[in-house]
């Protein structure tokens, strides 16, 4: 079938459906100066999206010029279910917005002038939209809980590059108490975050500055967990967690508290310094982990920087019989570099479901335990299909390195089929 007239001939409730799956703003607009009839599709909008600069050239300036085009668009989209605003706006004018379309807003995304928003309580006019599903918000500075009453049907809550006080995150939490997904990131924050949510399944918490926090999370479903920045973590509910990653750039984590994690399939512990306390805490609960990280490079439960003490390789393969994949940084894998360790290895000890193995040798101090064990993982792991040494950061201040490298290259000579140099 062919249409001379092209969308002139489809008939108005085509072209209707058709310009009702625009949502950038200047679509929008461009549509809707092309001709007078396609007007009416704005009323018909489930989503409006205002880019960033998307009035950078207006005359009279670009927030002058944003407002006015956000208030006739929410105005006349009468059906709004999605208003995603990342554009400057004035944030008094906010609450008007939201409750011209309180009954149909489902999802509200705002990059929030942090200044207004935290002086002026502009942001307390979202409790208003109780059918909202989703709320994200950007760049916003909040001292205070936001007065939002309960918002039962929130399910995703996610603030990012936030200044937040304590009570403002503990307060914005316990007014969604059936979210789903959680993320505060990028957030300075400092104090204790608790975080009690029965449906929550993906938690993502990243929290900046070089204060000490400390989290407390009740989710008995949650299925992924990524927390950085937290010197004191307690997790009440791992029966269902499969991925989880612990993280401090700075300072030191002192204490992790859980039970044990029957479903954990990823564990991730990065960080400058971990007390041993809660390294071992973590390991003994991940028994069943199947790809585990380890990047920490010191212990110490102070401000004293310490190795790790002696990891017996043995046990420690023996009380995770299910990991698949290794990475070991460093300190972790000059631990399991131990005569004690390696002497308790016989032709009966097998690892038998690592598959890959990433090492990271940052000293050639040790040289010989450190092949010893190298060699080991070779030979006693049944299903190993790569070991990858990287070298590329060792520290070339001992006069073994060159040594050391060498007996590395003919190692992996010996074992090309499986072991290569990164």
């Amino acid at each position: 079938m062919e249409f001379d007239g092209g969308m002139d001939a489809l008939p108005d409730g085509v072209v209707q459906h058709i310009l009702s799956q625009l949502s950038s703003a200047r679509d929008v607009a461009a549509c809707a100066a092309v001709a007078r009839c396609w007007r009416g599709c704005v009323p018909y909008l489930p989503s409006l999206y205002f880019p960033r600069g998307a009035f950078d050239a207006a005359l009279g300036g670009a927030a002058a010029a944003a407002d006015d085009a956000i208030g006739r668009m929410v105005a006349a989209a009468e059906r709004l279910e999605e208003l995603v605003i990342y554009c400057p706006f004035s944030a008094s004018l906010l609450p008007g917005w939201v409750a011209a379309r309180a009954a149909t807003l489902r999802v509200l995304e705002l990059r929030v002038d942090s200044a207004a928003a935290d002086k002026s309580g502009h942001l307390d006019c979202i409790g208003a939209a109780a059918g909202l599903e989703e709320i994200r918000l950007w760049g916003l500075t909040m001292s205070r809980p936001l007065a939002w009453g309960r918002m039962e049907r929130i399910r995703v809550l996610e603030v990012v590059g936030a200044t937040l006080g304590e009570a403002a995150v503990n307060g914005a939490v316990a007014a969604c108490p059936n979210l789903t997904d959680l993320a505060l990131l990028g957030c300075d924050c400092a104090g204790e975050a608790v975080v009690s949510l029965p449906l929550l399944e993906r938690c993502r918490l990243d929290f900046v500055g070089g204060g000490n926090c400390s989290l407390r999370l009740a989710a008995p479903r949650v299925e992924s967990l990524e927390v950085q920045g937290f010197s004191w973590i307690s997790l009440q509910g791992g029966d269902r967690l499969k991925h989880l990653t612990i993280s401090k750039n700075t300072g030191t984590v002192y204490h992790v508290e859980m039970g044990k994690l029957p479903e954990l399939d990823q564990l991730s512990l990065r960080g400058v310094q971990w007390s041993w306390g809660a390294i071992s805490s973590v390991l003994q609960c991940a028994s069943e982990v199947k790809h585990l990280v380890m990047k920490v490079e010191f212990c110490g439960d102070f401000d004293t920087l310490q190795p790790f003490p002696e990891i017996d390789l043995a046990q420690f393969f023996n009380s995770h019989p299910k990991l698949c994949k290794f990475e070991i940084h460093g300190a972790m894998f000059a631990a399991l570099c131990h005569k004690n360790s390696l002497k308790n290895l016989d032709s009966r000890f097998v690892i038998p479901c690592l598959e890959q193995v990433l090492v990271t040798v940052r000293s050639p101090l040790n040289a010989e335990q450190k092949l010893s064990t190298l060699e080991s993982l070779v030979r006693h792991s049944v299903r190993l299909r790569r070991m990858i040494i990287r070298i590329s950061q060792m520290k070339n201040c001992h006069e073994a390195a060159d040594d050391f490298f060498e007996e590395i290259c003919k190692f992996t000579y010996m074992n090309s089929d499986r072991v290569c140099i990164e």
